[in-house]
């Protein structure tokens, strides 16, 4: 058994009495079972409390100082990389060439910030643009906000708490965060290690709450920023409880990829069904959605279907799986029944559809229509449906038409038909001849309309939760 506590004021808390247990079961291994413990309003002051005295502090270190242990952080993962990646495996099912995956980010997000904090310096304004610029030397710097609240869903655990954690250290913040119910282990596993390498005590608090506890502490007046990533459902409310905080959200999304008649087949099914079934397809920005040029639409058809019938399911331990177990049999059951309202609709099943418990096996769906949870919500999970088109605006009306927009994909040799959707298409990013769930760490990530607001990565984070202070002196 797994078992990890909260993060306060530097140490891992224990179980106080008369907590409640929050246990996790593997969706794939019986026998794994981690266990923490939803903390209680008196702990959750507490955390606010030691983030607002290590803020007056950390606030006030060196850039070198947070670099060095920004650094450290990014060593120790290296360290710790086989145990990191195992334990992402067991809690959430993660096929283990994925988890190798999010580690390896991992370690690149905290690198990345501490080089950024390591060059963190002053801006000189140039006031030349006025004449009375002469008379004055002008700079600006980025100051910390304050505590920030960071919500973490359980798909990333490591890598998306990372994009909260580490900017918050290499601006001077503190935090406190909230794993996923779904995967505390994994979250706190992380902030264990950073406490390991010494991190200073207050600067990063973490404990898992529950929803009436973490609206409140959303609500605090210690808390000056709140970061979620998670459903739109959940980040919108929150959002909607604080109007006067600032507030960075990264949702969900049902990601489009158009195949355009140019586009190299071979290699589009390559990528598409990588990122359909990949980790189930449990990924905001999973291939959701493929919309086919008429000209190629029969041959992507064949190529999808063989493709999604051949791809492997198995053990998330086998290097060769690609779909393994979702993250729970009630998930697995919802995908289950939006795939059959779309048949029910008038959809064809061309391959998978037949659930097993936690796993529900790659499921390839052709006109699911357009009004059906499949067609408009986020399906989170391994289900690709497909669709002929006979115009490239009739493409970009379909995919214009989502009320998510995170990150589309386009096949093509055609840089006028490239052009013309990343002038077109209703997204925060289009990602051409590969798949939408391909992301760096260092470039803006984050959607619009219902997918979110404000951008991560690591050097958009620091921007957010910081605020310029101008200092203007007269020569």
């Amino acid at each position: 058994m797994e078992w990890r506590g909260a993060f306060v004021g530097g140490e891992e808390i224990a179980q106080p009495p008369n907590a409640e247990v929050v246990e996790v079961q593997s969706p794939w291994d019986p026998k794994w079972i981690g266990r923490s413990f939803l903390a209680g309003r008196e702990l959750v002051e507490d955390a606010v409390e030691s983030s607002l005295r290590a803020f007056e502090v950390w606030r006030r270190s060196s850039s070198e100082e947070r670099s060095s242990l920004l650094t450290r952080v990014a060593d120790e993962i290296a360290h710790r990389k086989e145990r990191l990646a195992e334990l992402l495996v067991f809690e959430i099912g993660k096929p283990i060439v994925w988890a190798e995956g999010e580690i390896a980010r991992l370690e690149i997000t905290f690198r990345l910030a501490a080089q950024l904090a390591s060059i963190e310096r002053p801006k000189t304004l140039d006031l030349s643009y006025d004449p009375r610029g002469k008379d004055f030397a002008g700079s600006v710097q980025r100051e910390p906000r304050g505590p920030v609240l960071a919500f973490v869903p359980y798909n990333w655990p490591y890598n998306l708490a990372a994009h909260k954690l580490a900017p918050a250290l290499a601006t001077g913040n503190t935090i406190v965060l909230k794993p996923s119910p779904l995967a505390p282990i994994s979250s706190l596993e992380l902030v264990r290690l950073i406490h390991d390498v010494g991190c200073p005590a207050g600067v990063v608090n973490a404990m898992n709450l529950s929803n009436d506890d973490a609206q409140w502490l959303a609500q605090h007046d210690g808390v000056k920023l709140l970061s979620f990533t998670g459903s739109p459902r959940v980040g919108w409310f929150l959002k909607s409880l604080v109007p006067r905080k600032p507030v960075v959200l990264e949702l969900g999304g049902d990601a489009s990829l158009i195949v355009w008649e140019d586009a190299d087949i071979e290699w589009a099914t390559q990528r598409i069904v990588a990122s359909a079934y990949g980790y189930a397809g449990q990924v905001c920005i999973s291939a959701q959605h493929v919309l086919a040029s008429a000209g190629v639409l029969d041959q992507l058809r064949v190529r999808l279907t063989e493709a999604t019938l051949s791809c492997k399911i198995g053990s998330p331990l086998d290097r060769d799986t690609v779909c393994g177990p979702m993250i729970s049999e009630g998930e697995a059951a919802r995908v289950e029944a939006w795939v059959e309202e779309a048949l029910k609709g008038g959809a064809n099943l061309l391959a998978g559809g037949v659930r097993n418990g936690t796993w529900y096996p790659p499921t390839l769906v052709e006109n699911a229509p357009p009004e059906s949870k499949l067609g408009c919500e986020e399906v989170f999970g391994p289900v690709l449906t497909l669709v002929g088109v006979d115009s490239l605006d009739e493409a970009l009306a379909r995919v214009n038409s989502s009320k998510y927009g995170i990150h589309a994909s386009l096949f093509t040799q055609s840089e006028e038909v490239v052009r013309a959707c990343h002038d077109n298409l209703e997204v925060a990013g289009l990602i051409v001849n590969c798949a939408p769930t391909i992301r760096f760490d260092g470039m803006p990530y984050g959607g619009i309309k219902d997918s979110g607001f404000g951008r991560e990565g690591v050097a958009h984070a620091m921007e957010a939760m910081t605020e310029p202070k101008v200092l203007l002196q007269r020569s």
